[in-house]
């Protein structure tokens, strides 16, 4: 009934859940050589071996490989925030389609899909977890389990935004453990942990310690969204 609108600006488009041209230009997508890591891209051309960024050349990343959809910029950057905070649930569709192509190098058969949690508190003021919707979508369209509620917030973090990395890491420290009563449904699985956005990988990390701590035979990480420092 009513015609196909872009799903960044809402200019008309041939398709539903596409982007107008101008939107797709503006949409930088992790696509090329990109750190086996964290996803974000790097320069030069792919030539089939793990290349790393600097950030994860210098620090200890718990976990085994990483992806991500999109670059935190332009209208990436207004999509993310528009599903994350405004309600744009209409977004799941194309965004959880990004991941599944971003995702596919990194996937391994029986993988567990585990959204990064939110605490309670967080979650009763925002209605809704974006990391799970994401990582649900993603576990059907690549025939893996998920498993919800297998990581929980132990105490309400202050906010991560405008953070420097080091204060980063310790706002998260100890705050992400395995549900006890999950803890068999890890028990060596290779773990895809899923969010909307990297910028330190504080985040997935103490998430990843978590998994690994209870049992998890390895970690990967998938972010809707990847800052990079020359966005």
């Amino acid at each position: 009934m009513f015609p196909p609108r872009c799903i960044a600006c809402g200019d008309l488009v041939s398709t539903d859940f596409g982007l107008c041209a101008a939107c797709w230009r503006d949409t930088p997508f992790a696509t090329g050589l990109v750190c086996d890591k964290c996803g974000v891209p790097l320069p030069g051309e792919d030539e089939g071996r793990a290349e790393f960024c600097d950030d994860c050349l210098t620090l200890a990343r718990p976990w085994k490989r990483g992806r991500a959809a999109l670059v935190y910029n332009g209208a990436a950057r207004r999509m993310v925030l528009a599903f994350k905070h405004g309600d744009r649930l209409d977004l799941l569709r194309p965004l959880a389609g990004w991941m599944n192509r971003a995702a596919a190098p990194i996937l391994e058969p029986g993988m567990l899909v585990v959204p990064v949690p939110l605490h309670r508190l967080r979650l009763l003021k925002r209605r809704y977890n974006q990391s799970v919707l994401l990582a649900a979508a993603l576990a059907r369209a690549a025939a893996l389990d998920h498993a919800p509620d297998l990581l929980q917030r132990t105490r309400a973090t202050a906010s991560q935004e405008g953070l420097h990395r080091d204060d980063r890491f310790a706002n998260l420290a100890g705050a992400v453990r395995v549900n006890p009563r999950r803890e068999a449904v890890l028990a060596g699985r290779a773990v895809l942990l899923v969010d909307d956005v990297m910028t330190s990988g504080a985040t997935f990390a103490a998430c990843a310690d978590a998994c690994l701590a209870a049992g998890a035979k390895n970690v990967s990480v998938l972010a809707l969204a990847r800052v990079a420092k020359d966005a």
